[in-house]
């Protein structure tokens, strides 16, 4: 038997309990850029033919620039793609997932057949088998200096870093640091959240090694679309789009973070793509915040904590009213 897991994105919920068409809605649920990367043209065998070495080898090349990493690199479907194959990597055995955080990754080892502890602090990783980190963290934004994971790493059999909301923080990232590094991690990257783009489905796993093997083996030959690979290799390597999307991205997060304190909300943490509060009541909050069709992100393990994304440029009005109005 299954269990379907909680996760942000679910306006159809929203819908159920408060009317309204997707077109109605502003979901501030996920902590996807609002204001995405602009599609170039894709060229019509794009889509007509199995993506040839030469166009992965080109992906490659522009992830390599964005991560700045000399570590091999695996697209894989999505973020999401790379931990469902994190827990086939070795035998399994006891895992721990520095906690609260997204979800799917103990999923999807306990799924698997792994034993899996939600460790409340860095210091409870070591020792385990693999461990799992993400950097910064969803929800609270918690961060981990690419110096403290390098240690961890030397404590566990396999250390799982998923920075998949590192784009605008790029001195967290592993990535630059792997190919010094022990051959026992893995950085996860996702696509989707900073270019705006999440229904492209493409993500990457960097390592080294044989476990770099064993994740190119998993992936398979065709691990990603023709259309993605003529996306993101344009995006990756626009600098001046990064750089414009991370100064506003990080404006967006400080205005936010001005509309929360004024509701008398308390900042947790976050990153340049979400916040997350502590409130009064957090499902009072949600439901607020719905009746002017907002819709926010609470969580099953805290009655206090929600977490916004930020609103498309053009409609961070609509956002205000709704703080403003009544409770």
């Amino acid at each position: 038997m299954t269990t379907e897991r909680d996760h942000g994105g679910n306006l159809d919920v929203a819908m159920a309990r408060f009317g309204g068409t997707h077109a109605d809605w502003l979901d501030l649920s996920t902590g996807i850029n609002p204001d995405p990367y602009r599609v170039p043209p894709i060229p019509d065998e794009a889509w007509a033919i199995l993506p040839r070495k030469t166009d992965m080898a080109r992906l490659i090349a522009a992830a390599r620039i964005a991560y700045d990493t000399q570590a091999r690199i695996i697209p894989t479907n999505g973020a999401q793609g790379a931990i469902q194959t994190v827990p086939w990597l070795r035998a399994p055995g006891r895992a721990a997932v520095l906690s609260p955080t997204y979800n799917e990754h103990a999923a999807a080892l306990r799924a698997s057949g792994w034993q899996v502890d939600e460790a409340a602090t860095e210091a409870a990783l070591h020792g385990s088998d693999l461990a799992v980190v993400v950097n910064p963290n969803n929800p609270d934004g918690r961060c981990t200096t690419p110096e403290s994971l390098l240690t961890l790493a030397q404590s566990v059999g396999l250390l799982i870093v998923d920075e998949s909301f590192a784009d605008p923080e790029p001195g967290l990232s592993m990535a630059p640091h792997l190919a010094d590094a022990s051959g026992n991690i893995v950085v996860l990257r996702s696509f989707g959240k900073f270019y705006g783009l999440a229904g492209l489905r493409l993500g990457f796993a960097l390592a080294t090694g044989q476990i770099a093997d064993r994740l190119a083996a998993l992936a398979g030959p065709w691990p990603v679309s023709g259309p993605a690979i003529e996306i993101a290799s344009a995006a990756l390597t626009d600098t001046d789009w990064q750089a414009a999307t991370t100064t506003r991205l990080r404006d967006g997060a400080a205005r936010m973070d001005r509309l929360a304190e004024d509701a008398g909300w308390r900042i947790i943490g976050g990153t340049p793509l979400f916040r997350t509060y502590a409130t009064p009541d957090a499902q009072a909050a949600q439901d607020a915040l719905a009746r002017d069709r907002v819709w926010s992100r609470s969580f099953p393990y805290s009655r206090h904590w929600i977490r916004l994304g930020l609103p498309p440029s053009d409609r961070w009005g609509r956002l205000q009213r709704a703080f403003a109005a009544p409770g």
